[in-house]
Order: C-alpha cells, then sequence, then structure tokens
C-alpha cells in the first residue's frame, strides 16, 4: 500500500471515529439527571442533589457586585452566575437552583449542618477556613484597590503617593485595616469606618481622597458610573475566591469543580464570560488549545 493510499485509509477511519464520538456525544448528551443519580455514589450528596432536582447555594443579597437583587427584584452577581453554572451542569436547567439567604458568619456552620449543598459568598480562601470546609477551584482572584472621584486632584495611585501625609483614605473598620493602607501609602490618614457604604460615603462627601475597597467593587462602580468614580490604578493584597462544600465528599467537590472547569476553561463559558463582563467590565482570556491550563 502506497502513502497516498495509507493517507486516505486513515482520514477515513477517522471520519468514522470522528461521527461515533459525535454520536456518543449526542447520546451522552440525552443523558437525564435521574439517570444519572442512579449512577452516582448513594453516599454522595452528588446522588442527594440530583435526586432532588435542584441544588441548595447558601449565599447572600447584598453585596454588589457579587450577590444582589436587580431593580425586578431578581437575584444576580458574580456568585450567582457560578451557582448557576452548577445547576446548569446538573440538569442542563441553570434554573433548578434555591437560593438560602445567609449572613456571611454563616457560611461555614450552614455548610457543616448540611442547611446548603454549597456555600458561594464571596468567600476568601484561607488554610484555617480549609480545616473546616473543603474549597472548589478558585473562581476569582481579587485583591484590595483604591477608588478615587473622576475629578478629584488625587486621582491617580501616584498622586496619592505624592500626597504623603496630606492623602486620606477610608478603610473599612479592621484590626488590619491601617496596616493594609500603609503596605501601599505608608503615609496616609487612615479613616476607618464601620460599614462599606460609610466607606463609599466619606469618598462621595470629599472627606478622603480614596476609598480602600475590593478591586470588584471598584470594577464595577467605575463600570456604572465611570463619570463619577475612578480606578486609581493601584491593587495589592491578592485574595482567592472560592465555592465551599462539606468535607469527606470528594465526588461532590470533583463535580462541583468540573461544572467550573468547563465553564472557566473549557466550551461552556457562556454564563461566566457574561457574568465577567458584566458585573467586571472583563473580557475573559481566549482559551488556547494546547496544554490545558487548570
Amino acid at each position: 500500500m502506497n502513502y497516498q493510499s495509507q493517507r486516505r485509509n486513515f482520514f477515513r477511519i477517522s471520519s468514522l471515529g470522528l461521527a461515533a464520538g459525535a454520536l456518543g456525544a449526542s447520546a451522552m448528551s440525552i443523558l437525564d439527571s435521574r439517570r444519572a443519580a442512579a449512577q452516582a455514589n448513594p453516599k454522595s450528596l452528588l446522588r442527594t442533589v440530583l435526586d432532588r432536582g435542584h441544588v441548595l447555594v447558601g449565599t447572600g443579597s447584598t453585596n454588589t457586585p457579587w450577590h444582589f437583587e436587580d431593580e425586578a427584584g431578581k437575584l444576580v452577581g458574580m456568585d450567582i452566575a457560578m451557582a448557576r453554572i452548577l445547576a446548569k451542569g446538573l440538569f442542563d436547567d441553570e434554573s433548578k437552583v434555591k437560593f438560602v439567604l445567609q449572613d456571611p458568619a454563616q457560611r461555614i456552620p450552614n455548610i457543616v449542618a448540611g442547611k446548603v449543598d454549597i456555600v458561594i459568598q464571596f468567600m476568601t480562601v484561607t488554610p484555617q477556613r480549609a480545616q473546616l470546609v473543603a474549597f472548589t477551584r478558585p473562581y476569582f482572584a481579587e485583591s484590595m484597590a483604591l477608588l478615587s472621584n473622576t475629578d478629584g486632584s488625587k486621582n491617580t495611585f501616584q498622586a496619592l503617593f505624592a500626597g504623603e501625609a496630606g492623602t486620606k483614605v477610608s478603610v473599612l473598620q479592621n484590626v488590619d485595616a491601617e496596616t493594609l493602607v500603609r503596605k501601599v501609602l505608608p503615609k496616609a490618614q487612615v479613616l476607618q469606618l464601620d460599614t462599606l457604604v460609610n466607606v463609599i460615603q466619606a469618598l462621595d462627601s470629599r472627606r478622603v481622597d480614596a476609598a480602600a475597597v475590593n478591586l470588584s467593587a471598584v470594577r464595577w462602580m467605575v463600570k456604572r458610573t465611570p463619570n463619577r468614580y475612578a480606578d486609581a490604578g493601584k491593587s495589592w493584597y491578592t485574595m482567592l475566591y472560592a465555592a465551599a462544600v462539606r468535607q469527606s465528599d470528594p465526588d461532590w467537590l470533583d463535580f462541583v469543580n468540573t461544572a467550573f472547569n468547563v465553564a472557566m476553561r473549557g466550551h461552556q463559558n457562556d454564563i461566566y464570560d457574561g457574568a465577567l463582563n458584566e458585573y467586571f467590565g472583563l473580557e475573559a482570556p481566549p482559551r488556547q488549545p494546547g496544554f490545558p491550563s487548570l
């Protein structure tokens, strides 16, 4: 058999293989949740969730742009998008999720007590928390940043830094708040306030030159009101946000990670990419073929 004949046969066999693969994928796509549940480990939460027909997600409703109510009273935000990604992976229906609204202090207790299947509530990954719950793969890298007034005299990091002791920065009250600000603005005056609303209000009333808040909040506010707020151009103190599940259930954890990986790095990325742009004004990087970046 000459080279050309071998090449023709190779592509003919490959085409048949691709066709078979396509048929197999099509058949798998119609596998409903009832049949999937029958194959799941009976001791895993995955089996329970599939049998129930919806997933219970612990989250909040008061922290823009992560979880909040829009003008129509619908729960939206980046955390909510991740929950819908999970529901889509479980049931091929992103609406099959029931949200359990909770205070941030209840995130770990509600997981441990089994009141929710998963918590998706802008939860920072720490080794201490990982002793109590199992974290999924991170879905966002957060950091601190500086929000300023567009028309302010110190609306860039360079101007804030040059202002030295004349620069005033508001920040949410915390034992490490002043140290956190002084990592980047060592001579600034630090005004600690009790709520995030008051931190931003201090900026609005010109009591401070900048507000030290999460970078996600900076991006959201600049995207919504670019004529009012500006990103001063400095971020630091990177944190990872991930969902949390109960420990000792690898099947459930593996499934959640699979759903997140496919949405973030694979082909089912419409919900994730749309949320990234809607809430932060960011475009997801192109998914490059070849070595998988997981």
